[in-house]
């Protein structure tokens, strides 16, 4: 166990895998201990009153209060300490955080879309350069509403739940969300920033370990927030060639699924087939009426169209 991150991994946060990372640890480290010495001296200094102050010892309360110092100079000192942590260490490491990213050629860029309840994951491909999206194409197939018709897109890379990065390289990841405010949250990477829809977010980081991590929502989104995972797959420059090659052969294997006014292959059409009907504003078929009124209608159809005489007799008959 490392000596630097004693509270931290005790309280079971998990080993750092970012180059940022051992800044954060530190900070959240020197918090812990320093409110562990907050934590003792306040219950050893009530236990004391306690004592010092009794009904025994003390029949009438003193009204003049404290007389000495002491407790200015503690109550200073706390102040003090807090005003450096945070001034001094929380503040810059924050504005390098967010005004310093590396620069895009060296770096990964990613957009993360968020959703209830998954993170979507858009990759430019081979080209660098992103397709446009509309919210108008979004679907169940298109879930980014990448526009089919736009070239920039023929390689995107497009995945669900896991994201593969290289290690060693800065990845620049650009949060926006499809529903509600969602956090994108890697505590191993020691980054998370929130995805706001209307707004595009950034946030970097520096994996330097292989391995999978996992990737939770940091914010109450909904009833099936507890299931809002994924996976972020950190791999040696050679995997991850090997994975966006193989990405770039799935998404060129995929068949464009038939449009809401189309039938699948193979899928009968007309009334021959009892309870089927033409798809909403799709082609009529020919001859449909003819099928239909040769076909055997629908159970609930026959029920319509019994005679009155099959019915139940009336009680007052």
């Amino acid at each position: 166990m490392n000596s630097l991150a004693l509270i931290n991994e005790f309280l079971g946060q998990p080993p750092n895998a970012s180059s940022h990372g051992y800044q954060i640890d530190h900070i959240i480290e020197f918090c812990h201990w320093f409110m562990a010495a907050l934590f003792v001296g306040w219950s050893a200094f009530f236990i004391y009153v306690l004592i010092r102050f009794r009904k025994g010892r003390q029949p009438a309360a003193d009204h003049a209060g404290v007389r000495s110092g002491i407790s200015t100079h503690l109550e200073f000192s706390v102040v003090l300490i807090e005003a450096v942590l945070l001034l001094g260490f929380a503040i810059p490491l924050w504005a390098r955080r967010v005004n310093q990213f590396p620069p895009g050629k060296e770096a990964l860029l990613v957009h993360v879309v968020a959703q209830q309840f998954s993170f979507n994951y858009h990759l430019p491909g081979a080209d660098g350069q992103f397709a446009r999206r509309d919210v108008n194409l979004v679907s169940n197939s298109n879930p980014l509403g990448i526009d089919p018709k736009d070239p920039a897109g023929k390689d995107d890379i497009v995945t669900t739940g896991e994201l593969h990065v290289p290690v060693e390289r800065p990845v620049i990841a650009e949060l926006s969300s499809k529903d509600v405010i969602h956090d994108f949250f890697i505590s191993d990477m020691r980054i998370a920033g929130d995805a706001i829809p209307g707004s595009l977010i950034p946030i970097w980081f520096t994996p330097v370990k292989t391995g999978s991590y996992e990737v939770i929502c940091g914010q109450l989104c909904g009833l099936g927030h507890y299931g809002m995972k994924g996976t972020l797959v950190v791999d040696t420059p050679q995997d991850y060639q090997a994975w966006l090659k193989e990405r770039a052969e799935l998404a060129g294997t995929q068949t464009t699924p038939p449009a809401p006014t189309q039938r699948p292959p193979g899928e009968p059409i007309g009334g021959a087939t009892p309870g089927t009907i033409p798809p909403p504003g799709g082609p009529k078929p020919p001859n449909a009426d003819a099928e239909g009124a040769a076909a055997s209608p629908h159970p609930a159809q026959q029920l319509h169209n019994a005679p009155a005489s099959s019915a139940s007799p009336s009680p007052h008959e």
